[in-house]
């Protein structure tokens, strides 16, 4: 059996200082590469909730011309009805016409660019926003309809000439979708401003009565200035 080793009288029983700063400067690398331990409780809740700033700033707009879609993706109707209904408060408050308001709905946000493309090939419209919530699952699922929604309205803007607006919230949690649709951080006044603001612009960048003919480009005072293309018959909008 061996024996309990015996040390003299007066050395320490403890490891030398310079065997404990090895030990320290070889675990050193894997502490500083090992992932954070996510925040938990109210650390957790405040990170959930953060939103990336105030929003854009919007001067007077004149919204009594325009003609502004709405397509709604029906998943979570709760949030996407008071998206829809603040930024239809703020269309009114820019002066948009009621009847000026069209308005459709699909299954799902995948389905949104679709839709607005029949929308805008429609001629019925100056500006289009869908209405959407994606909210992040245990699968790839929420990766691939957002880059996909997000590319393929992007390229119905680009293509029909019609601004599309990104109307569509992509959150990690439900709570992170509440906070950004219902109560004070509703982005669809914002939305409904940026609508019309787009509209605007495009009634200015095609010509119209009293509107400079490009873009801010020619004389505001042509009477005849005229659109560029003529406007395509309703397709059941």
């Amino acid at each position: 059996q061996p024996q309990a080793r015996r040390y003299p009288r007066g050395e320490s029983r403890a490891a030398p200082q310079h065997t404990m700063l090895a030990v320290t400067l070889a675990a050193l690398p894997s502490l500083l590469l090992s992932p954070s331990v996510p925040a938990t409780g109210s650390r957790a809740r405040a990170a959930a909730v953060r939103m990336a700033g105030d929003g854009p700033s919007f001067g007077d707009l004149d919204g009594s011309t325009a003609r502004i879609g709405i397509i709604k993706a029906r998943w979570h109707p709760e949030m996407s009805d008071s998206l829809i209904a603040g930024a239809k408060e703020a269309l009114a408050a820019c002066g948009v016409k009621e009847e000026n308001i069209v308005e459709t709905e699909v299954p799902g946000s995948y389905e949104l660019p679709l839709a607005a493309r029949y929308m805008a090939l429609s001629g019925s419209v100056d500006a289009i926003l869908p209405v959407g919530i994606l909210i992040k699952g245990d699968t790839y699922h929420f990766e691939a309809i957002s880059d996909s929604v997000s590319s393929g309205l992007m390229s119905v803007g680009m293509q029909t000439g019609v601004p599309i607006l990104f109307g569509v919230l992509t959150c990690m949690s439900e709570e992170q979708a509440r906070v950004r649709s219902i109560g004070p951080g509703n982005h669809g006044p914002d939305w409904g401003r940026a609508a019309v603001e787009m509209a605007l612009l495009r009634q200015s960048a095609v010509g119209g009565p009293k509107s400079k003919f490009f873009m801010g480009f020619g004389d505001s005072g042509e009477d005849d200035a005229k659109p560029m293309t003529r406007p395509a018959e309703r397709i059941g909008f």
